[in-house]
């Protein structure tokens, strides 16, 4: 009889663990180039599906995201543009209220493509593929509204030669040197006073 409770306790914690994971990280595959080259095809990842239940996406963020249209599968993009802002994209450049972002780090190339000024809605967010030229995200007439997005990329899993936590960018020419300070802080969970 001992042995029967122990093993249903156990049960019990397991299926507890399991519940709890799974509400709060899931798995997904990478399906397509539109990332690229930060993300491949056929790449692992773990989401975190808890990060954004009391504030939106940072800008920088890769999140993924059921799309405004009928999909079969989520999507995965990097959040460029927040609620109430104007993005332009000209002359290979993407611009933030009339400021042009520094990409080159991550990007595979530049957009070779323009996108007249755009004021994103409230609570809808512009994104972008890594891999501009091959990617169909926001450049194309839609946002994300808030209640679609899904998670935070965490960390990749698969292939283990990509093991590692996922980059997320910040924008330093867009903020002064307090503001940065409060992104920075945000990123981490720390609130200051």
């Amino acid at each position: 009889m001992k042995i029967l409770r122990e093993v249903g306790i156990t049960v019990l914690i397991a299926v507890a663990v399991f519940a709890l994971l799974r509400l709060t990280v899931q798995s997904y595959t990478v399906i397509m180039s539109s990332m690229e080259p930060n993300f491949q095809d056929g790449e692992c990842i773990m989401v975190n599906k808890v990060c954004y239940r009391s504030s939106g996406p940072q800008r920088g963020d890769v999140v993924i995201f059921d799309p405004p249209f009928d999909s079969e599968y989520p999507f995965i993009k990097r959040v460029i543009g927040l609620p109430g802002e104007t993005v332009e994209i000209e002359d290979g450049k993407v611009s933030i209220n009339g400021t042009p972002l520094e990409e080159d780090e991550y990007i595979a190339a530049q957009p070779n493509y323009t996108m007249s000024a755009q004021e994103i809605p409230e609570n809808e967010y512009f994104v972008l593929g890594d891999n501009r030229n091959s990617s169909n995200d926001s450049h194309n007439g839609w946002t994300v509204p808030w209640d679609n997005i899904i998670g935070k990329a965490w960390f990749t899993y698969w292939p283990p030669s990509k093991l590692g936590i996922v980059k997320h960018y910040s924008y330093p020419e867009l903020y002064g040197a307090g503001e940065q300070e409060m992104v920075v802080s945000h990123s981490f969970g720390v609130q200051l006073e």
